[in-house]
């Protein structure tokens, strides 16, 4: 593990990604943030740029990218702008049962990273990461003790006694 990127390190699967960069999902502006402030960062390998680079050609995501207006070479900009490049890790303990996704947790595994993804096969591995020192979630909110600074604080009725 590269001790500069420790207790800072994160990696998107990229359903996340694509949050971020593309579908501007409100859900996704803390980590926006929290990227941009660099309280965290976003390693990447180049594997999971190229997945990106193709998903974005997928029939599903071409409308979505006309409808923002972005080309495929813009978030590719964006991608490259908001990531940090780094070698592909070894392979992690934790196994996926999907192999494309096995990456993100290499790396997580490889960077003691917080690991964010929509996919069930890599949620499904939570409990054995957190044996590697790996949390993973949803979303960047769900992901961190610390409380995204916009974010208001749940009813009285959520919050449990006083």
């Amino acid at each position: 593990m590269n001790e500069a990127y420790a207790g800072r390190a994160l990696v998107l699967d990229t359903n996340i990604a694509l949050d971020l960069l593309l579908f501007a999902d409100p859900a996704a502006e803390p980590l926006a943030r929290a990227l941009e402030a660099g309280r965290h960062v976003w390693l990447a390998t180049p594997a999971m740029r190229e997945e990106f680079r193709r998903v974005l050609d997928y029939p599903q995501i071409v409308p979505r990218r006309r409808f923002h207006g972005l080309e495929a070479a813009t978030l590719l900009e964006r991608y490259d702008a908001a990531s940090h490049s780094v070698a592909p890790a070894p392979r992690a303990p934790v196994v996926c049962r999907d192999a494309d996704d096995q990456k993100f947790i290499d790396l997580a595994v490889a960077y003691r990273a917080v690991l964010l993804s929509k996919d069930r096969a890599v949620l499904a591995t939570r409990r054995r990461l957190v044996a590697h020192g790996v949390r993973a979630a949803r979303d960047y909110t769900a992901g961190f003790p610390e409380p995204a600074p916009t974010l208001s604080p749940p009813p009285l009725a959520e919050r449990g006694p006083a």
